[in-house]
């Protein structure tokens, strides 16, 4: 059952009025039959405005997107309130750019499909609301997604992965390890206690002041932290990584960030420098935080692996790791990723960077492969509602962590 928040409402009559105005454009005539499936998916959980047209083969007919990095970039994180407003004053257009582009009538399309749940309560409200009386005009189905769910499943429009597949998701907002064996069909085997990964290394270029960096000043944390670990030494201070002791595939950043931010006041006085000046130390403390943010993802994806053959839940050969989310755009993470599938005969598949940070694409995609399914496709949007909060499909992480299973100690030379 999706939860309701006030916000997600219904659009208000200048809205309604844009929306008809906005259909008019292409000669829309309700209810006109198409050869193809053909979905347009719809992301606004975060700080993205996006929308494709994909149909059932998985060519991208058409995308859009606005990114509100820049602005987020000024106030040192995302505001909810402000993604809302930029969410509000650019889906219509994102979305005509996508049809237009596409070269797809509304009229032809199969379904709608857009993402409802987790994510920023205010900014799941705005896509919601618009696709709603998006589909009441075009008279069409509509595919609520789950933003997790449609990253796990972007690899298959561009690989052919059957299930079962092993998925990790590692973002700025999420981080877990997931067997995908169905459509509509995950078993969680772990997650992040605390913090994702992607928002721990926001963290710290925000404490490294990195936005001052003239390498790294149009940069968003993490990959600032990407480009100046290239240039420092990852064994200059010894940091541990989280969770050794813990025989699960659990993942924990929130400890690992309050070493670093010792580290850096640390170094703050050995250098005679204020808070917000640049360390001469920083390429070094970049490079220390993202090698052992690798290492503790890695071992514990190891062991989600490991799991998975021992309960015969993935094929003991050609056992597929697809990694995604927009932390998978690391090439260091997937390096050590990489060192952990040849260690264990499996393949490791990623989608593109420009396909593991939201977009239109794989909620378009989601839709597509829920359509041929015969899953979650409303023809009654009575009642639909977004939920911030949701996790990803049956948790057995307890029954991870009784397994207990030790992982063999690989040597990350990356």
């Amino acid at each position: 059952m999706l939860i309701l928040s006030k916000t997600a409402g219904v659009l208000s009559k200048p809205a309604r009025r844009k929306t008809y105005e906005f259909l008019r454009i292409f000669n829309f005539h309700p209810g006109k039959p198409f050869l193809h499936k053909l979905v347009l998916g719809i992301e606004t959980s975060c700080d993205d405005t996006a929308a494709a047209v994909v149909d059932e083969t998985g060519n991208i007919l058409g995308e859009a997107i606005h990114s509100q990095t820049e602005v987020h970039l000024k106030t040192g994180g995302i505001v909810p309130s402000v993604a809302q407003q930029l969410h509000r004053e650019n889906i219509q257009r994102i979305v005509q750019e996508a049809l237009s582009s596409s070269k797809v009538c509304p009229s032809e399309l199969s379904a709608v499909a857009t993402t409802v749940k987790p994510g920023l309560a205010l900014s799941l409200g705005v896509g919601l609301s618009f696709s709603l009386h998006l589909v009441d005009q075009l008279k069409k189905p509509f595919i609520p997604i789950h933003h997790m769910e449609a990253h796990a499943l972007t690899i298959r429009l561009l690989n052919k992965v059957d299930f079962p597949f092993l998925v990790l998701l590692i973002s700025g907002g999420h981080c877990l390890l997931a067997l995908v064996r169905g459509v509509s069909d995950f078993l969680l085997l772990g997650k992040s206690l605390d913090i994702a990964p992607g928002d721990m290394l926001d963290k710290v270029a925000r404490r490294l002041s990195l936005i001052k960096h003239p390498e790294c000043s149009t940069m968003s944390g993490g990959k600032a932290i990407e480009h100046l670990a290239k240039q420092g030494n990852k064994l200059h201070f010894d940091i541990k990584p989280p969770m050794q002791r813990a025989k699960n595939c659990d993942f924990s950043f929130s400890g690992l960030q309050h070493v670093v931010d010792r580290i850096i006041t640390q170094k703050e006085k050995e250098e005679g420098i204020q808070k917000g000046e640049i360390l001469a130390s920083a390429a070094h403390i970049a490079a220390a935080v993202q090698h052992t943010t690798a290492c503790h993802i890695a071992k514990r994806t190891h062991r989600a692996i490991l799991f998975c053959k021992q309960r015969r839940l993935l094929p003991p050969s050609n056992a597929v790791l697809v990694v995604s989310g927009g932390v998978a755009s690391n090439f260091y993470i997937r390096k050590a990723l990489e060192i952990v599938t040849n260690a264990t005969e499996c393949t490791l598949l990623c989608p593109p960077p420009r396909l593991c940070t939201d977009n239109g694409i794989m909620i378009a995609w989601n839709g597509i492969e829920r359509l041929c399914a015969g899953v979650g496709v409303l023809h009654n949007t009575e009642g639909i509602r977004y939920e911030p909060k949701c996790p990803l499909g049956v948790d057995i992480s307890e029954e991870v962590g009784e397994a207990a299973i030790k992982v063999p100690r690989l040597k990350m030379d990356i």
